[in-house]
């Protein structure tokens, strides 16, 4: 399923106009408002849903109370499961987000069963000193129980796969034995791992995952073109091809932890962003609202990220006009990796790289696709394996 994968990637507490900080108020089934979203995203080309934290949590979602609960401010498991089946209906798989690096310092786990977690001396150790993200034990062998409980869980009610927030920082044994747990049961499940530094293709090996997200490509992108700078990207393309001969990255141009690329390129330069994302090997992932041009910046303040989880309006109907040229981009892009299933797999070789240009050839299964970018004025050309696409 990973080869076929391309997912709309949704912040939910965002996207649905949850509270994130102060009182929550009443609980309120927010999840089924994204049942208007599922076929704009088939249209888009998507056959994924990849979601951020649905589970209780104190505010943003990543400090959680209980991974067996839905958050009240989506909802309950009902509104959850007609969700997932609403999904299937059209196609579309779902992947849950899963934090089990750390808890929130008000988790049950934390009183109740000081062995499970983290300590820095007398007090529970906070993930990159944040006191409210308390790491857990991964040594501990009800840790690893609990964790493959919580995934198949969930797993049973029809979710396709994980991802494995700040994987990076939990060792590779216990993703190795977890995983290996839960693939047991679910030997279809797919497991993406957040990974931001490091050699992609030996974290993935050690750790088991099926796939991890490529920061590498992204930061190259978006720094390429703000720099006029084709030879980073010809070595993040390079780098990028070695890593896919080892599995199939989770690519992106913008995600819930990001600046939008909108907000980082010229104007004329962000329809180039759907081409790279679709004609390089991977599994690509179109955080909600790129395809419409949104902008936001990330910045380091209480409420940095909620410029970039932004509220959806109702129904896709409400979208503004002037978010129709970039949504044809992305259309027309996704439309081409349909077209040519075979480049998530694909070897790519970079064959011409300037400061102001850059081209590189993908083949794979008998095909070639070649793809001229003038990063400068703004221009992609693709050729090759019946396509001829001038942007």
């Amino acid at each position: 399923m990973l080869e076929h994968a391309v997912w709309w990637h949704v912040y939910p507490l965002g996207a649905l106009g949850a509270p994130i900080r102060g009182e929550h108020g009443a609980p309120e089934p927010r999840l089924r408002r994204l049942e208007a979203w599922l076929d704009y995203a088939v249209e888009l080309g998507c056959n994924g849903l990849l979601l951020n934290p649905v589970f209780a949590s104190v505010a943003h979602g990543y400090e959680t109370l209980d991974h067996y609960r839905i958050d009240p401010r989506l909802g309950d498991t009902e509104d959850f499961d007609a969700l997932v089946a609403a999904a299937a209906s059209r196609g579309l798989h779902v992947v849950l987000d899963g934090v089990f690096n750390h808890v929130a310092r008000e988790h049950p786990l934390v009183a109740a069963r000081p062995d499970m977690i983290r300590w820095q001396g007398d007090q529970p150790k906070g993930w990159e000193g944040h006191s409210d993200l308390v790491e857990l034990n991964h040594d501990h062998p009800e840790v690893r129980a609990m964790v493959a409980d919580i995934m198949a869980h969930w797993l049973r009610r029809g979710v396709a796969g994980w991802r494995l927030d700040v994987a990076y920082a939990v060792p590779a044994d216990f993703w190795r034995d977890v995983l290996g747990r839960v693939r047991a049961e679910f030997p279809s499940a797919i497991f993406l791992g957040e990974v931001i530094h490091g050699d992609y293709a030996v974290i993935a090996r050690d750790s088991t995952f099926d796939s991890v997200t490529q920061y590498e490509l992204w930061k190259a992108i978006w720094s390429s073109l703000v720099d006029r700078n084709g030879w980073e990207l010809a070595h993040a393309i390079e780098r990028h091809a070695a890593f896919s001969a080892e599995f199939i990255p989770n690519t992106f141009t913008g995600n819930h932890d990001v600046s939008r690329m909108a907000s980082l390129v010229e104007p004329h330069q962000l329809p180039i962003t759907p081409y790279l994302l679709t004609t390089l090997p991977g599994a690509p992932s179109v955080y909600y609202g790129d395809e419409q041009g949104f902008t936001g910046l990330k910045t380091d303040r209480l409420g940095g990220d909620d410029d970039v989880r932004p509220p959806l309006p109702a129904s896709p109907a409400d979208l503004s006009a002037l978010g129709a040229g970039m949504l044809h981009h992305y259309q027309a892009a996704i439309a081409l990796r349909r077209r040519n299933p075979w480049l998530a797999t694909a070897d790519v070789e970079v064959t011409r790289r300037a400061n102001e240009a850059i081209s590189y050839r993908v083949t794979g299964s008998g095909n070639t696709l070649d793809v001229h970018i003038d990063l400068v004025g703004g221009g992609v050309t693709i050729e090759g394996s019946g396509e001829h696409l001038v942007v």
